[in-house]
């Protein structure tokens, strides 16, 4: 059962009062009023996130940090009267009412202003009044106001609004001549004809409809800017893109060939293309520029399996075909297959030491990283694989199903696994001279196998207790993971990660610090290396994609939803090229245009286009997450390995195991 009532206190602590809104009225009035009452049936589980929701007619509820913004802003007072245009669900004037003696909201659609009526009347809030009508022009009759709130972006701040504003009166509006392109303006009246106006920083609302407003709906493009659009000038600014299948797609990057760690992301985790271009990007800078680490968002186990196929080490005979564990598309797939084999091929005439490497960054994995531990062990100190054994036989009931471990140490004495797994990495080691004589390649895999051991253990144990905790372990592991490969490979070594979008963009420029206090492996390749390393996030507007609608759901082929209106997604595609760079670095009047933050979709291994603007979508300020961006208009899913894709004269199909 939700608890509501403390998710509301969380939304004003986290969201509204973190984010440096600090007036106290404001601040108790968020946490008296029940915003899951004003949306929709259905959507009272998400009425705590940051979030616009639909209401009907084509609105939204604003976001609560918005609504939040507009009144501190205004600096409502006890004893004012205020007007709210754009009534909506009525959660903004039901704010309002909380502070001010009076509340008067218009509403222009009909069924919208009787339902928040309706709701406003049974939910006791009877210092509110609602009205029909158009809210550019005011409420003459209930005039003067201390403050007016204006939840719709006009093209100039009304007159009729400005001259129902007593002298001292506050008027908060958005104002834009298009709405990539909105202010949030805050208007002061001085006196009988003056007015002060404070800029409060970029925003966007739905159009303000009306006689002093926009003519209708599409308003936006009633009136143009003397400059560029936005899409316009990424037009401008954007350098297009052959297909990835391309020789010529990898040039544009040789810009980034003097960085120790290129970055590469994905929007999703089931689209061909992202994949392809990232292979014939990884490509170019192994063959061109002496890059030798590709090190992925996978296990380490089951990468190590690859890594052996594509520089010619002996196989494993004991060891299970790689990426058993769903999801199993995000690298048992064509296109992963395929660049496997380019690189074996390309390692084949160079010296061991020359070979590039393909490396596993992530966590998951425990039961394997055990088994490989152990395997090394077992050959390489038969007495130091007993002691292991012994110590990793607390893990044992959660070796296959790892996340039920989370739920025993809830109860049990969790303490004595920690130690066990943390005293046999620092055994392991401790004994690196004396492994490392006999075969380095082989003492790397053991020693960070049994790391992840020590931080799954940790993983699996604080994922129940919620919070930022396991995300922020995870990507510290993945980028400790990342050094230890690099330190192996020697002073000069290079590496191009590839993981999602959400790990490889800078998390203090999106949601995920800026609200969750999540970090990620871009943060720390920025904080670790500078302006040596590069973050390049990739994305796309609609397509298909191999994605679940569960975890450990089958894979499906889903149609990927045109990307919102508001988000940069949809300013990429109004540019109209199919693909393009935006290197933000070499455009810096684009960059500062595109700086305040709008909404970016993440898909992962799960799509739900249903929920996608809540599920899928977050703020993100992308010339600051990304150093560069490449976009792919059109995109389509992965192809899963299956036997038809076995290659003749291959034994097994090595390293999948098809």
């Amino acid at each position: 059962m939700l608890d509501l009532s403390r998710a509301r206190d969380r939304m004003v602590d986290m969201q509204i009062a973190r984010r440096g809104i600090n007036d106290p009225h404001t601040l108790e009035a968020m946490r008296r009023v029940p915003r899951e009452a004003f949306v929709e049936a259905g959507f009272e589980e998400f009425a705590y996130e940051d979030s616009p929701l639909p209401i009907g007619e084509g609105q939204t509820i604003s976001q609560p940090y918005i609504v939040a913004h507009m009144i501190a802003a205004a600096a409502i007072k006890p004893g004012e009267t205020v007007l709210d245009v754009g009534t909506g669900s009525g959660y903004a004037a039901a704010v309002a009412s909380q502070i001010a003696d009076r509340v008067y909201t218009i509403e222009r659609h009909p069924p919208l202003a009787e339902a928040a009526g309706r709701r406003l009347h049974e939910l006791g809030y009877d210092n509110v009044e609602v009205r029909v009508g158009d809210g550019t022009k005011g409420w003459p009759e209930a005039a003067p106001f201390d403050v007016i709130l204006v939840a719709a972006g006009g093209p100039e701040v009304p007159r009729a609004l400005k001259e129902q504003l007593v002298t001292g009166g506050r008027l908060v509006i958005p104002v834009g001549l298009d709405e990539t392109s909105q202010r949030l303006l805050k208007l002061t009246r001085t006196s009988q004809s003056d007015y002060e106006t404070e800029d409060l920083g970029a925003v966007m609302f739905v159009p303000l409809i009306g006689e002093q407003g926009w003519s209708d709906g599409s308003g936006n493009l009633a009136v143009k800017a003397r400059e560029l659009t936005l899409p316009q000038m990424i037009s401008e600014a954007a350098e297009p893109l052959p297909d990835p299948d391309d020789d010529a797609f990898g040039e544009l990057f040789d810009r980034f060939a003097d960085r120790r760690v290129v970055l590469l992301g994905e929007a999703s985790h089931g689209t061909s293309e992202f994949y392809r271009a990232r292979a014939a990007i990884t490509q170019r800078l192994i063959e061109k520029h002496g890059f030798t680490i590709v090190a992925v968002e996978a296990d380490w186990p089951d990468a190590a399996e690859i890594d052996r196929y594509v520089r010619h080490r002996p196989k494993r005979y004991d060891q299970s075909p790689p990426f058993q564990r769903f999801p199993t598309w995000m690298w048992r797939n064509t296109d992963v297959e395929a660049f496997t084999i380019w690189l074996r091929e390309h390692n084949a005439a160079l010296a061991s030491e020359r070979r590039a490497g393909f490396y596993g960054l992530d966590i998951y994995n425990m039961s394997g990283s055990i088994a490989a531990v152990l395997h090394y062990l077992d050959e390489i100190d038969p007495a130091a694989a007993a002691i292991a054994r012994q110590r990793y036989g607390c893990l044992t009931p959660w070796q296959s199903e790892p996340s039920t471990y989370g739920r025993a140490v809830l109860s049990a004495g969790y303490r004595k696994c920690e130690e066990a797994v943390i005293a046999q990495c620092r055994d392991l080691l401790e004994r690196k001279l004396d492994y490392a004589a006999k075969d380095g390649a082989d003492f790397l895999n053991a020693a960070q196998n049994a790391r992840l051991v020590a931080s799954a253990e940790r993983y699996y144990r604080i994922m129940y207790y919620g919070g930022a905790d396991s995300w922020n372990l995870r990507d510290t592991h993945m980028f400790e993971t990342l050094n230890h490969i690099l330190e192996s490979r020697g002073p000069d070594a290079k590496a191009v990660v590839w993981a999602h979008n959400s790990h490889i963009g800078d998390a203090r420029h999106t949601d995920m610090g800026l609200i969750r206090d999540e970090l990620n492996i871009g943060q720390l390749c920025r904080q670790r290396f500078g302006e040596k390393s590069a973050l390049i996030g990739l994305g796309t507007h609609t397509g298909t994609v191999a994605a679940a609608s569960d975890w450990d759901g089958d894979m499906e082929i889903m149609r990927v939803r045109p990307s919102h209106r508001n988000s940069y997604e949809r300013l990429c595609h109004e540019a109209a090229m199919q693909r393009f760079l935006l290197d933000f670095s070499r455009h810096n009047v684009l960059a500062k245009r595109l700086i305040e933050p709008r909404l970016e979709r993440f898909i992962g291994v799960i799509y739900r286009p249903q929920t996608e603007l809540l599920s899928h979508y977050a703020e993100a300020s992308l010339p600051r997450q990304f150093d560069a961006f490449v976009w792919l208009d059109e995109t389509s899913a992965v192809t899963p390995l299956g036997p038809e894709h076995a290659r003749a004269g291959t034994p097994d199909t090595y390293p999948f195991g098809l």
